[in-house]
């Protein structure tokens, strides 16, 4: 047994929902049903995982940006975590309408954070009234709750990862209207073909989700690292003829 298939049993990756919860298009992702419940083939899961990967590196290191997605109380912190380790946005509370369709209204609402962000740091806070204050700082928690995460997505992502599409239909419906692609954990309650590169497994167990999103966020690190290498080899090849010029 490889050293990653140990790890995504240890971490409960194949267990499934109820099979009288499961979605018939998941059938191709399914080793067995065991005392009512289906088990995923960590076969399948390991596949998917190495395709997303693959996907992930190559896109990082052209530069483009990942948007991690996943607002279930279980996948929260993990999504926050591993989103900050590879400098990729976020979104783990709430989806907001048109985050993707109307992003520049995105855009201006972030805009709006950091003017209130200013307006607290300063005295400007203490010349408004106290009704106002209590509003302005009520504007301000509720603002980044919900778009914290999003602040450096300057641009639309090239692709989003979720955690349980199923949960974030609205974001998978967004993607798709947009040729954004997706990668998703999906357990056996999911639609496989509402996403591009599915990785069954189980993605309400805190342990599964923080295995598969940090090797995930790991593929977009390597990815980063190697355009980052290959770009300080190429200036100081660029060096060298110059100085060979000179």
């Amino acid at each position: 047994m490889s050293a990653l298939v140990k790890e995504l049993v240890e971490a409960g990756v194949h267990y499934g929902h109820r099979a009288s919860r499961w979605n018939p298009k998941m059938r191709p992702y399914i080793y067995a049903r065991r005392n009512l419940i289906h088990i995923i083939d960590v076969r399948e899961t390991v596949r998917g995982l190495l395709r997303a990967k693959k996907y992930l590196s190559q896109i990082a290191s052209q530069g483009s940006l990942v948007l991690f997605v996943g607002t279930k109380r279980q996948a929260a912190d993990t999504i926050q975590r591993e989103a900050d380790r590879c400098g990729m946005p976020y979104v783990n509370d709430r989806w907001l309408g048109g985050t993707l369709t109307n992003f520049r209204t995105i855009r201006s609402r972030l805009s709006r954070l950091e003017e209130l962000e200013t307006i607290r740091a300063g005295e400007l806070l203490n010349t408004y009234s106290k009704k106002m204050q209590s509003a302005l700082n009520r504007e301000y928690n509720k603002m980044f709750q919900n778009l914290n995460g999003m602040r450096t997505m300057i641009r639309l992502p090239e692709c989003l990862i979720i955690v349980d599409p199923k949960k974030e239909k609205n974001a998978v419906k967004e993607a798709q209207k947009l040729g954004v692609a997706t990668v998703a954990l999906i357990d056996t309650d999911c639609d496989p073909d509402l996403v591009d590169l599915p990785i069954p497994g189980n993605d309400d167990s805190m342990r599964s989700i923080e295995l598969i999103t940090k090797v995930l966020a790991d593929a977009i690190l390597a990815g980063k690292n190697r355009a980052a290498t290959q770009g300080q080899l190429a200036a100081e090849g660029a060096d060298g003829a110059a100085g060979a010029r000179n």
